[in-house]
């Protein structure tokens, strides 16, 4: 063979491997948006995942949970993280656009955390008491066991779950209008870190820094604070799921993700963070 024609060969084998590579399917990106909450759980999830699938690309940001939802809800997302579970208008919103209620998938466990500041002399509070603080009844730290001096409040945005939930399930009523909203829990818990008189809440992954203040149900029941066993017993007061919503079942790529999420590698990253695993 002429050395001509063995680099016309050559070349066209260089052609044709190019033009194969340039047809092979880009690889799935998954994406997943909402719970601030969840967002360093979720990153981490995704980072260790693509480590042994390379072929695998997620994105992940945060936003809050209703945020989240709405993306859902507008195709912009393939999954939805979310620290409250969602609302009949949402599934029903979902529905006239998917013909389908969504898919809700409990993923982690958490305990929404009382922050105080390191230097309060509070122990524990019940759940009524943590409902006159942060709608506003009760103004003042003596009134709770505390010093002589107001209470300050730092709470989250509205379109947070964690927000949503501790309203629906603890405040009972409207917050407080001198309640602080911030944008995220670490916020928060910078925000009573620094404040002597503060009182905050979020998830127990966020909690360092601040004083974990117990929670009982009423007067005659026993305060606990939130770690792996209360929470799993259900004897802390404020226990929740950590949800996963998607449009449809999960096929692909996404539900391999989401199996391996549920199984025992992504489970045990659920406690190195901070949170507590669903099995």
């Amino acid at each position: 063979m002429k050395k001509s024609t063995k680099l016309v060969s050559l070349a066209s084998v260089i052609l044709f491997a190019l033009i194969g590579f340039a047809f092979m399917p880009a690889p799935k990106k998954i994406t997943v948006k909402g719970s601030d909450t969840m967002v360093i759980l979720a990153q981490k999830w995704a980072e260790v995942y693509m480590k042994s699938h390379p072929e695998a690309v997620i994105q992940v940001t945060g936003g809050g949970s209703g945020t989240g939802i709405s993306a859902l809800i507008n195709g912009a997302t393939d999954i939805c993280n979310s620290s409250r579970p969602m609302k009949q208008s949402e599934m029903d919103k979902l529905k006239d656009r998917y013909a389908s209620m969504g898919i809700e998938i409990p993923c982690a466990k958490d305990g929404i955390t009382i922050f105080l500041n390191s230097s309060s002399p509070v122990k524990e509070l019940t759940l009524k008491q943590l409902s006159n603080i942060f709608s506003g009844k009760t103004k003042n730290w003596k009134d709770v066991g505390g010093p002589d001096a107001e209470i300050k409040l730092y709470g989250r945005e509205n379109s947070s779950g964690t927000y949503v939930f501790f309203k629906d399930n603890v405040v009972k009523t409207d917050y407080a209008a001198s309640c602080q909203t911030l944008p995220g829990t670490a916020a928060v818990v910078n925000a009573v870190a620094k404040d002597k008189n503060g009182i905050g809440y979020g998830g127990a992954a966020y909690a360092t820094g601040v004083k974990h203040c117990m929670v009982k149900k009423d007067d005659k029941s026993t305060a606990y604070v939130a770690n792996a066993e209360t929470v799993k017993s259900g004897q802390y007061p404020i226990t929740r799921y950590l949800y996963m919503y998607l449009c449809n079942r999960p096929t692909g790529e996404v539900k391999s993700y989401i199996d391996w999420i549920l199984g025992a590698e992504g489970q045990k990253l659920v406690t190195e963070i901070g949170y507590f695993p669903v099995k």
